[in-house]
């Protein structure tokens, strides 16, 4: 009986001796295994393209000066007036055209300085706004308000206020191109990492695709927008 228990016991402890060893070996080579999977690179791609404008906001202000504010209206009145032909001459529509309430400031009131030395009691500016796709049309006829400056309107052109705007509205046409453009040139990049290190590129870990930027081209040229997007993509690495 003591023979026999001590054999089996002995069988017993071979075999806990060969699991703990197997234990071990799939052990070790999981640690390995982790280990592995926490290399990785983390690259940028970019991708940057220009689009023309395709909406054009044009505020076009003037100013008027009297001292009979009932003047000082029939002038706004009559000076609007041709602003808005001047437009539709120039290929505008009523749907495309906005005239803003004037609004009047009296300088007596308000405590301009000696009231004696004003020239004019009232001012006036009314602003006509042109809300429109036809971008180059704007661009055109920004030329020719020269021609009513010959009719006796000052217009503002230099008034923060009176400046034009350029938006691009088609964004979300462009957006599917530009991250496919920017995650390939990130892979690009990380693959000649994984070259220079002796390693191979694996699957994605971890990606963000960036915001979206527009941005003038230039100072001269508001009606060309640069879009621009960085992606951010997280590669595993393997020996």
């Amino acid at each position: 009986m003591n023979n026999r228990g001590v054999g089996s016991a002995f069988i017993l402890g071979f075999f806990v001796c060969i699991g703990l060893v197997l234990l071990g070996f799939f052990l070790s080579g999981g640690i390995v295994n982790f280990k592995a999977l926490d290399r990785s690179v983390s690259v940028k791609g970019l991708s940057e393209r220009e689009f023309p404008a395709d909406v054009a906001i044009w505020p076009v202000k003037f100013s008027e000066a009297n001292n009979d504010l009932n003047q000082l209206f029939s002038a706004l009145q009559a000076k609007n007036a041709l602003i808005v032909a001047f437009l539709k001459e120039s290929g505008f529509g009523d749907e495309e055209i906005s005239v803003s309430a004037p609004a009047i400031i009296d300088k007596q009131a308000q405590g301009y300085g000696d009231a004696q030395k004003i020239p004019y009691r009232y001012t006036g500016n009314s602003t006509i706004t042109v809300y429109t796709k036809k971008v180059e049309t704007v661009l055109k006829s920004m030329k020719g308000l020269i021609e009513l400056g010959k009719k006796g309107i000052a217009i503002s052109g230099q008034d923060y206020n009176a400046k034009v705007e350029f938006l691009f509205t088609k964004l979300n046409d462009v957006k599917p191109q530009m991250i496919e453009e920017a995650t390939k040139n990130a892979r690009e990049t990380a693959e000649k990492f994984a070259v220079d290190s002796k390693s191979k590129l694996g699957k994605i870990k971890n990606a963000n695709q960036g915001q979206f930027s527009i941005n003038d081209r230039d100072s001269n040229t508001p009606q060309i927008k640069k879009i621009r997007v960085v992606a951010t993509v997280e590669y595993y690495l393997s020996d």
